[in-house]
């Protein structure tokens, strides 16, 4: 068996066999001991749902009534957080404003966005859609679920909370996340740290550890699979971004899938990654 830096040694593999010899595994008791406890961390736009036409609107209201200037150019979104794509557009656009008040205008551009999203709210459903298999696959994740196993599944997103609730909430995806141990864009961290910190919240409200290898990040971008590595988690990326599936794997990611519509791929390939004897890598995984 391999091992890898920072991981905890497994734990003996016990011998369940009846008395004459044979494998009982019908009889193998189910206790604390034997519980599986997964964190599934998902990124939301562009692996759960596409509203770029809204979120460009949004943008092109908020960061005028913030900077008294045109947003003529947004840069790149894929992987990247608000207050990223904040400051970048302040460059991008000629903005002479330096960085102590730029930090000042973070606070009310969030702001700014999220009221304009929110008045954009019909438009997110007519202009957006869940991508395909979305659904299916959080109602497939929280099946994995058993006597004594635990998944827990919350955000790891660019977007801030309240953006990132009205997106899931417009396409009937939030009910399968808990957003209060979720990291957002709108905090100070980047999104390597923001899965340490969704970890430790997750950690905190169910009593239990969510190490690095029983945590996922399902997510669509190199960026995101450069953030699972720093933050401590197995990358399980889609290509149903701006990346190609090849250029997710070349970014490292453990495993890679076309999109969300195979259930039951998706589901196995979780749980082989957050098992015991998982390897990051493994062909049988990647």
């Amino acid at each position: 068996m391999r091992s890898w830096p920072g991981r905890q040694p497994t734990a003996p593999v016990r011998d369940w066999t009846s008395l004459d010899g044979e494998a009982d595994a019908d009889h193998r008791p189910a206790g604390p001991e034997d519980a599986i406890h997964r964190l599934v961390l998902w990124n939301v736009d562009l692996t759960l749902v596409d509203v770029a036409r809204v979120t460009r609107a949004a943008y092109a209201e908020a960061f005028p009534a913030v900077t008294g200037r045109p947003l003529i150019k947004l840069p790149q979104t894929a992987g990247r957080s608000e207050s990223e794509i904040f400051f970048d557009a302040l460059a991008l656009n000629a903005v002479g404003i330096d960085g102590g008040d730029a930090e000042r205008l973070l606070e009310p551009f969030s702001a700014e966005l999220a009221a304009a999203l929110q008045a954009r709210q019909d438009d997110l459903a007519r202009q957006g859609q869940a991508l395909p298999g979305a659904a299916e696959a959080m109602a497939a994740v929280a099946k994995l679920d058993g006597p004594v196993d635990k998944t827990v599944q919350t955000v790891l997103t660019g977007s801030s909370k309240p953006n990132t609730m009205l997106k899931l909430t417009s396409f009937g995806l939030d009910g399968f996340v808990d957003f209060d141990i979720g990291g957002y864009g709108s905090e100070a961290y980047p999104k390597g740290t923001l899965i340490r910190v969704a970890r430790e919240r997750a950690s905190a409200r169910h009593q239990v550890s969510f190490g690095e290898d029983v945590t996922v990040y399902v997510a669509d971008s190199p960026r995101d699979v450069d953030a699972a590595r720093i933050g401590g988690a197995r990358s399980l990326a889609v290509a149903s971004g701006r990346a190609s599936a090849a250029e997710l794997r070349d970014a490292g990611a453990d495993a890679v899938l076309p999109d969300l519509t195979d259930t039951a791929h998706l589901t196995e390939l979780i749980a082989r990654l957050t098992e015991p004897a998982a390897c990051p890598g493994d062909p049988e995984i990647t």
